[in-house]
């Protein structure tokens, strides 16, 4: 009998796609591609939304309104006249004046439809003089995407997600700040439920926590008509992704009138947000910039923070957008979580007004950029016993004032990328999970993973408010005054050394990887 041929495994569109654009490498970096690539994405998805309402105008038989934007907007589609069309392009793909027919068609978008304003590449195509080849190459394989193919499917939000995660990685160190990886967004949005109300995200990157947190809202059944978005970002080609990310989703958001510096510049000065989720820049330096912004009324009665890092500020700047019964969650890196005497100052009379309610640290080599370990912080300005409706679900909470929950996720998480980590959906639910029933029954001291700690404990002369969780959750047959990630860096340190040596030995190599928790043989 005849061996039957294993069915052939299909690759997923994404994967076939950007193995398309890679395409384009050579004389243009990832930094510039990707907004090559993600244009072409918006525009295939924008034609196959305006087709798909022309046919049904068409089927309504109101085909002397084709041609009418105000048909098309009504419905939450973005116009396009012919020359902004998928199939005007795609029949123009092997003329060597692509690239500008491209750019056209980006601009005319922009142009006819308000909500896109400084979203779309600007003349890209024709300033970096790509291979109109690769380019045509390029076009054919986005032709094969069917973006309204399976409604149930976010078919577009996946490539675009999976384009700016692999965007991120290729960029590398110093790079990629655009993109906050997805597991991290999500145990975010999931501990603090931003079901309905105003979201705000001072540095938003290419919009992720949104995305996330109209996942969120959509998993439990509820409606994004029920939030209003706000964000704000720095870097003008971030600024654009963002935009088109929102756009991409038909996500409405205000990220202000331009790309600006949150501090020097905010364009939401008297909003108070809901929930505030965001990622900001770690150990910004000089971010006071020229107005010193020394009286800037975010600081609110507390201590100017210092010019030499910016962790404070973004503190301070989220603590005061935050409504009465508003909850943050945000990212820093751990050195925000003691020292530093003006910072100390700042850090002691947070605690003392009972803004902290969690403070979790998180695995290393979770981002693309940095392979430390980083704190998620979660402020949280009703600790008072309240009810809470989360979906179907009406949730009770307990008066928690006087109390954080300290959590430590480093034993968690799972490979990603080879060497990278990322949660898994059980590690998010876990937590989650710890996180929701600590605020509901107090319930949460376990040893190696959480621990409440009340403002007495804190506040003593042992502790003297620093916020470093192996202070106070149980390590069971290990110091707890220890710094694990201080003290992985110095073992770090001294098996570079030993490697740098002549005379190294088989045993002291051995030694130094049995300390860092690897069993090898050399």
């Amino acid at each position: 009998m005849a061996k039957q041929k294993k069915p052939v495994k299909e690759k997923a569109i994404e994967v076939s796609l950007w193995e398309s654009a890679n395409k384009l490498r050579g004389s243009v970096e990832p930094a510039e591609y990707k907004h090559v690539v993600l244009g072409l994405v918006f525009l295939k998805f924008a034609s196959d939304k305006f087709a798909e309402r022309r046919q049904e105008l068409v089927a309504e038989g109101k085909d002397k309104y084709l041609e009418m934007p105000d048909f098309y907007n009504m419905k939450n589609v973005f116009f396009l006249e012919e020359k902004s069309r998928w199939n005007y392009i795609q029949d123009r793909a092997k003329q060597p004046d692509l690239a500008l027919i491209i750019d056209t068609a980006l601009h005319t978008i922009e142009k006819d439809n308000k909500a896109l304003k400084g979203a779309l590449p600007d003349n890209y195509f024709s300033r970096l003089g790509l291979d109109p080849t690769k380019l045509a190459a390029l076009v054919d394989e986005i032709s094969n995407i069917d973006t309204l193919k399976d409604k149930k499917q976010d078919v577009v939000g996946k490539v675009y997600q999976y384009f700016l995660s692999k965007f991120a990685l290729a960029e590398g160190k110093g790079k990629g700040e655009f993109y906050t990886p997805a597991s991290i967004v999500n145990l975010i949005a999931e501990m603090i439920e931003p079901y309905e109300g105003i979201i705000y995200d001072p540095a938003c990157g290419s919009g992720g926590m949104f995305v996330q947190s109209i996942k969120f809202i959509e998993s439990h059944h509820g409606s994004k008509k029920k939030v209003s978005i706000y964000g704000q970002e720095y870097t003008n080609t971030t600024y654009k992704l963002a935009k088109m990310n929102l756009a991409i989703r038909g996500i409405s958001a205000n990220l202000g009138e331009k790309a600006a510096d949150t501090f020097g510049q905010d364009q939401h000065p008297d909003l108070k947000a809901d929930y505030i989720m965001a990622n900001p820049p770690f150990n910004q330096k000089d971010w006071r910039g020229e107005k010193e912004l020394t009286d800037d009324a975010r600081w609110l009665g507390y201590d100017v923070p210092p010019r030499s890092n910016a962790n404070y500020g973004w503190i301070l700047n989220i603590a005061a957008k935050l409504s009465d019964n508003g909850v943050a969650g945000f990212i820093l890196a751990n050195g925000a979580l003691s020292g530093g005497s003006e910072e100390y100052k700042i850090r002691r009379k947070l605690i003392e007004n009972d803004l902290v309610e969690a403070i979790v640290v998180l695995p290393r080599n979770l981002f693309y950029t940095t392979d430390i370990s980083v704190t998620l912080w979660i402020l949280n300005k009703n600790k008072q016993a309240h009810s809470k409706s989360v979906g179907d679900e009406t949730r009770h909470y307990r008066t928690r004032t006087g109390e954080i929950l300290f959590m430590d996720l480093r034993q968690l998480g799972e490979p990603f990328e080879k060497k990278f980590t990322q949660f898994s959906e059980a590690d998010i639910k876990l937590v989650a999970r710890t996180y929701h029933d600590w605020q509901t029954t107090g319930a949460a001291n376990i040893p190696e993973f959480c621990y409440t700690a009340h403002l007495e404990e804190v506040s003593s002369k042992d502790k003297d408010f620093s916020l470093v969780p192996s202070k106070y959750i149980e390590f069971v047959n290990r110091d707890e005054n220890i710094d694990f990630d201080q003290k992985m860096a110095g073992l770090q340190l001294e098996f570079a050394e030993l490697l740098r040596a002549e005379d190294q030995s088989k045993k002291e190599l051995l030694n130094v990887f049995k300390e860092l928790g690897y069993a090898i043989e050399l």
